[in-house]
């Protein structure tokens, strides 16, 4: 089913909606969650949660594409999860060299306003349309899906090392990227 007649189901208020959306994308948001939280258990309760958080916010919004709308959904779910559960020290994985990677470029204070975060938002999507369709795929899939290193160089036919320093000339990019913006870091 195509992503718009999935939208459409959802703004029909059918409950096919979560069907279809879990029959197209459930893979993804199963391994984006698996990737942030490493307990599968925990993985498929936070994909269900992308479900309902998915049938509150459509309408009023109407997502083009649905993929990385319900992915950003479902992220966001694991790495909260993630995080309230992670003083049990109960996870382990990308999630803490991720985090540890951006915090890099930006920081948590950052994103408290929500007039910074718009901003932020605008240009780190300014950012993503001025990278190759290469690098953009290498971003999103570490910093999005959070793949780890080894799976990005394993698809690439590259070295961990050669992908390690690829990301760090990108996050590099985007420093230098949101300071022309006026973005404070």
């Amino acid at each position: 089913m195509e992503d718009r007649e999935i939208v459409q189901l959802y703004w029909d208020r059918d409950e096919r909606a979560i069907t279809e959306s879990d029959e197209k994308y459930g893979p993804l948001c199963r391994s984006v969650a698996l990737r942030i939280l490493a307990i599968p258990e925990d993985s498929e309760e936070c994909v269900s949660d992308t479900w309902f958080r998915t049938w509150n916010a459509i309408p009023p919004k109407r997502p083009d594409p649905l993929g990385p709308f319900l992915a950003k959904i479902c992220r966001n779910l694991a790495l909260d999860r993630w995080r309230r559960d992670h003083t049990a020290k109960r996870y382990g994985g990308e999630t803490p060299l991720v985090l540890e990677e951006l915090e890099e470029v930006v920081s948590g204070e950052s994103l408290e306003d929500e007039v910074q975060r718009r901003e932020l938002t605008r240009a780190l999507n300014g950012f993503l349309e001025s990278l190759s369709e290469g690098e953009r795929d290498l971003f999103l899939r570490r910093y999005l899906a959070f793949e780890t290193l080894e799976s990005l160089a394993k698809q690439r036919g590259r070295s961990v090392s050669g992908i390690h320093k690829q990301l760090g000339k990108l996050r590099e990019g985007l420093r230098d990227y949101l300071q022309k913006e006026g973005i404070d870091l």
